[in-house]
């Protein structure tokens, strides 16, 4: 905890205050992906990512993105509008900005990341949460927030989650496919798996996964972090293989998924929503695959797949 704590001090020491810029988009299947990207790449220290009906009643993710108060609004406002002319967020809204204050840095991510109970065993908890009491049927994840993929709040990562706490055991080995924070590896070890072997596309959010393998007590030892693309050159085979990515990536990897399961292992996919599962179903049953069991939360969905023997 002495990370949070020499945080929480750093922020004391400039007033007490921030600025919070917010941002919305339209729901898609990389919607998600894409605000976490405009918080990372505008170095906020904090950041909170939300759905909500505009004034028209349609559904949108908003971004909620907190930035040093030493810094000249004007200035933070000129970058921020610089990578929002990016053509990849041309659907991105900056919504409205604002100074945050009178209130203690660490209360606001008190409210904004409250301990949530997943499945039927597991809570996720900010690292801030760790000595409040939990429930002995619970198993928690602490999970710093950050920008990288997978904090346990979206319905995508409860999904695998779910998926994955019913069939993991001890002695199993996960390949966690775009790894993120890491809760889908680190939940799998919590639960008895042996060994995790977690790839990412993006080299930075290894350090993410790191961080959170420390909150858990994780051994090191049973995690292989690296960078990857997919399956791309991956060899071997594991119990159980989870994704929590987005619709194409998802279906450009189903043709590689088969050989990389044992005999009775399991594939958990996850990040896309109720429209585009009939679309990943399509290719899944001509990928050597079966499904196993099927979940939606709100407008989300995934699966679970097991080797098709027929």
């Amino acid at each position: 905890m002495d990370e949070l704590e020499s945080i929480i001090e750093a922020q004391r020491e400039k007033d007490n205050f921030w600025w919070t810029i917010e941002f919305s988009t339209p729901l898609s299947d990389n919607s998600e992906e894409l605000l976490s990207t405009v918080a990372a790449l505008s170095d906020s220290i904090g950041s909170y990512i939300f759905t909500e009906k505009d004034s028209e009643g349609n559904e949108r993710l908003f971004l909620r993105a907190d930035y040093d108060g030493t810094k000249p609004l004007d200035d933070l406002m000129f970058m921020v509008n610089f990578i929002l002319k990016d053509k990849d967020f041309k659907d991105i809204d900056l919504t409205r900005a604002y100074k945050t204050s009178n209130q203690p840095w660490e209360k606001q991510h008190y409210d904004a990341f409250p301990p949530l109970n997943v499945g039927k065993s597991l809570v996720v908890m900010a690292p801030w949460h760790e000595k409040e009491e939990i429930a002995p049927n619970r198993t928690p994840i602490y999970i710093y927030p950050s920008t990288a993929f997978g904090t346990g709040y979206h319905e995508s990562t409860q999904i695998a989650m779910t998926l994955l706490e019913e069939v993991v055991k001890e002695g199993d080995t996960i390949l966690d496919v775009g790894t993120g924070t890491g809760i889908l590896f680190i939940t799998a070890l919590k639960l008895g798996a042996d060994k995790a072997i977690a790839r990412d596309i993006d080299p930075t959010t290894l350090d993410e996964a790191k961080r959170n393998m420390n909150l858990n007590g994780i051994n090191p030892k049973v995690c292989e972090l690296s960078e990857g693309d997919l399956l791309k050159g991956f060899k071997g085979q594991v119990n159980i293989l989870t994704a929590n990515i987005l619709l194409n990536p998802n279906v450009s990897m189903l043709p590689d998924v088969r050989p990389v399961l044992k005999p009775k292992g399991f594939a958990i996919f996850s990040g896309m929503t109720s429209v585009e599962s009939s679309m990943f179903l399509s290719v899944l049953n001509s990928s050597g695959l079966e499904i196993d069991k099927e979940l939606k939360i709100g407008d989300w969905w995934g699966c679970r797949a097991t080797k098709s023997w027929s």
